[in-house]
Parts: structure tokens; C-alpha cells; sequence
């Protein structure tokens, strides 16, 4: 039976991811990722000020505000070294979060040997690492709460996130309040960070915000879809985390979490069936299969058409030779045509084109030979144009411009023709 103190922590990892998620979502398409690094180890110094205010009484919701109080500041030296420097966005980032975080390790330092502040006992330390197994139900009941704030005014903003998620210079053109909605996700991402540091600490809160939704984009295009996974696998990680640190005795929740979330990601980056790395492994044997199965008729119909109409036998030594490929291959080629219906063995243990084949490597031609005339009429635009998947011009090409080639090459003698009736 779950007792009752782990079950207050497993559902505040729980939420707490979740809410993580997210947020995060939107910071990893708005290319904001590393602003909630900068906002954790911002917020440090906030807390050890906001208790030295409180006559160091360690009240959570005292020192979460101080964390954002000081978090914003570091939002806002950061806005103002971009704005008013030759600083650019990255520099900006590491100026504030190594000097804020310094900031704050020496305060920590300064309060823990401070007779006058409890000491060592003021437990300060725990807001870099994180001590999720310190969580009490108020600390459940306040994450809970900004969570569903989050939750509300992401639907409530769902369209308007959107667009500036994917293309904020047009919403600043078309007159939307871009500037003003940023600053809501910001402050979505600061609050979400600011919850999170009794639990995962500032070190490694970014990596909760970065993980799920990372792990999510792998999945899916869909930005609705993208959200529900990055909220259900920070979820997971914090509930998981949480379990296993449960289970093992001297192993940190905080670190644990991360390291789920990053069992998470790698199975992702492996397994996932669109971005994956198996998946586009697959995609390119697949497609690099298809374009030589192409080459393949092609050299079979460069070899057959100064015969026709009649069809003349193959020699496997001639088709190895155009491509030089070496003869297994070749008889590999030959063996997968003939499955399909293109080739034909003779009664001389050569081979021949079927009507079939012959029709299709004449098509296989027509693409290549009208692509490779294209691409000497057009060099100029050809390279936004070309994709060596598309296996014919038609579609890419406009339909005048596809009938101008044809004919060129019918003026040429070049046209493929499989000369079956």
C-alpha cells in the first residue's frame, strides 16, 4: 500500500512535469528552450534574499516569490543587454545566468554559516539539486494551482500561442500583439520553472522544461497533439522518477526524473515512426532501393531502344558495365525485375523486356531524360525545384513547360517511345 507521503510526492512530480510539459512546448518551438536555464539559476538569489527578508523563516510561497521576483529580473537584463548592447541573445543568456547563479551560490554559502540564520539547518541548498521527497501537500496544492492557471490560459490562448509559435513576424504583421503574447509565454515558462525548483532544483529545472516537449516534436506535427504527448510524458517522467528514487535509498529524485525523461528521449529518437532515427534509416534504404531500381530500367531501356520496335536480349555483363555495379547486384536487379513482371528469361539464358517492363522503363526515361533537360535549360532555379524523390517533372514543372520539353526532345529523336501498340 502507497503511503501516504510518497503519495503526495508522486502526484506532485506528476503535475509538476505535466505542467512542464506543457509550457515547454512552447518554449522549444519559440526557440526559448535555454530561457528557462537562465530563469532557474536567475531565480537562486531570489530565494536566499526572500528569506533573509522573512527573518529566515523558510514560508514556500515567500521564497517562490522572491525565485520569480528575481527570475524576471534576469528576463529583463536580458531584454535590455540585447536591446541596448551589441550583445546578442546567446551571450546575453549565459551573462545572466552565470553571474545571477554566482550570485546566489554566495548568498547560500554567506546564509548557511550564519549563526544568525540557522546555519547549515536553513536547507537553502536544496533549491540547486532539488528534494522532491520534501514535497508536503501545500507544496502539491500551490504546484496543482499554477498548474491549471497554465493549463487555463494556454487553451484560452491556444490560436493566438500558435501563431507565434510557428511565424511571430507574421502575427506582428497582421497586427496582432506579439510582443505582449511572448511575454505571456514567458511568464507561463518563469512561473513553471519557479514551482519546479523546490522539487528539481535549478540545475536541472531547464531539462524538465526541454525533455518532454522535446520528446514530443519527435512524434507528431501537430501542435495539439505535440501538447497532450509533452504534458502525458512529463507526467510519466516525474511519476516514474519519482517511483524509482522511492525505491532505491540515497538516489536524489531531482536527478532521477531527468534521467527518466532522458530514457524517454532516446527511445524516441530511435523508435519514433516519422523523426526517428530507425524510422528515416528505413526511409532512406527505401528510397535509395527505388531510385537504383530506377537507374536499373532506365540502362534497361537505354539498351533495348536502338532496337525497337523489336526487343533485344539483355547481357548482364552490358547492364553491370553502365553503372558498374558488381555482378551480385546485378543479378539481384534482374531477379527482383523479373518478380515484377518486367523481364523475361530466353530460351538462351539471357534477358528481355516483357511488355510490361518495356512500358515502364520507357516511363522511368521520359522523367529522367525531360529532368536532365530541365536542369540544363534552368540551372538558375533548378535547385528550388528539383526533387530527386519525384520520379517524373509532372506536378513539379508547370504543364506548359512539361509539353515545351517533350517536344524539344521529340525535335532531338530522344523521346522514349516502348514502341508497343
Amino acid at each position: 500500500m502507497i503511503r501516504y507521503n510518497t503519495l503526495v510526492v508522486l502526484t506532485g512530480a506528476s503535475v509538476l512535469g505535466a505542467s512542464a510539459g506543457l509550457v515547454g512546448t512552447f518554449a522549444v518551438l519559440r526557440r526559448r528552450a535555454l530561457t528557462g536555464d537562465a530563469l532557474s539559476h536567475a531565480a537562486l538569489p531570489g530565494i536566499c534574499l526572500a528569506y533573509l527578508v522573512s527573518g529566515g523563516e523558510k514560508r514556500l510561497p515567500v521564497l517562490l516569490l522572491g525565485a520569480l521576483c528575481s527570475g524576471v529580473a534576469g528576463l529583463l537584463v536580458m531584454a535590455a543587454l540585447r536591446r541596448y548592447t551589441r550583445i546578442k541573445e546567446d551571450a546575453s543568456l549565459g551573462v545572466v545566468l552565470s553571474v545571477f547563479f554566482g550570485a546566489g551560490l554566495v548568498l547560500v554559502s554567506t546564509i548557511q554559516h550564519s549563526d544568525r540564520f540557522g546555519g547549515g539547518q536553513a536547507g537553502l541548498g536544496s533549491y540547486i539539486f532539488g528534494e522532491t521527497s520534501g514535497m508536503i501537500a501545500e507544496d502539491v496544492q500551490l504546484i496543482a494551482g499554477c498548474a491549471l492557471a497554465c493549463l487555463l490560459v494556454v487553451l484560452f490562448f491556444y490560436k493566438e500561442f500558435k501563431l507565434i509559435a510557428f511565424d511571430g513576424g507574421f502575427a506582428r504583421v497582421q497586427g496582432w500583439p506579439a510582443a505582449r503574447l511572448d511575454l505571456l509565454l514567458m511568464t507561463l515558462l518563469a512561473v513553471t520553472v519557479i514551482i519546479g525548483l523546490p522539487a528539481v532544483g535549478a540545475v536541472l529545472m531547464a531539462a524538465l522544461i526541454i525533455l518532454p516537449a522535446a520528446t514530443a516534436r519527435l512524434w507528431t506535427n501537430r501542435l495539439a497533439v505535440m501538447l497532450a504527448l509533452a504534458a502525458l510524458i512529463g507526467a510519466a517522467t516525474g511519476l516514474i522518477g519519482t517511483v524509482i528514487s522511492a525505491e532505491y535509498e540515497k538516489m536524489p529524485a531531482g536527478p532521477i526524473i531527468i534521467l527518466v525523461g532522458l530514457a524517454f528521449f532516446l527511445a524516441s529518437l530511435f523508435l519514433a515512426p516519422r523523426h526517428g532515427l530507425l524510422a528515416q534509416a528505413l526511409q532512406r534504404r527505401r528510397f535509395n532501393r527505388e531510385l537504383e531500381q530506377r537507374h536499373f530500367l532506365r540502362i534497361l531501356f537505354d539498351l533495348t531502344e536502338p532496337s525497337l520496335p523489336a526487343v533485344a536480349p539483355l547481357i548482364a555483363e552490358e547492364v553491370a558495365a553502365r553503372r558498374a555495379w558488381p555482378a551480385g547486384r546485378v543479378a539481384q536487379l534482374l531477379d527482383e525485375a523479373k518478380d515484377a513482371g518486367y523481364l523475361e528469361q530466353t530460351a538462351d539464358g539471357r534477358h528481355q523486356l516483357t511488355r510490361a517492363g518495356l512500358e515502364r522503363a520507357a516511363e522511368v526515361a521520359r522523367g529522367q531524360r525531360l529532368w536532365a533537360l530541365f536542369l540544363t535549360e534552368n540551372a538558375d532555379v533548378a535547385s528550388s525545384m528539383v526533387n530527386l524523390a519525384e520520379e517524373s517533372i509532372d506536378g513539379v514543372v508547370p504543364a506548359e513547360q512539361v509539353a515545351a520539353l517533350e517536344e524539344k526532345l521529340r525535335r532531338q529523336g530522344r523521346y522514349p517511345a516502348s514502341g508497343v501498340a
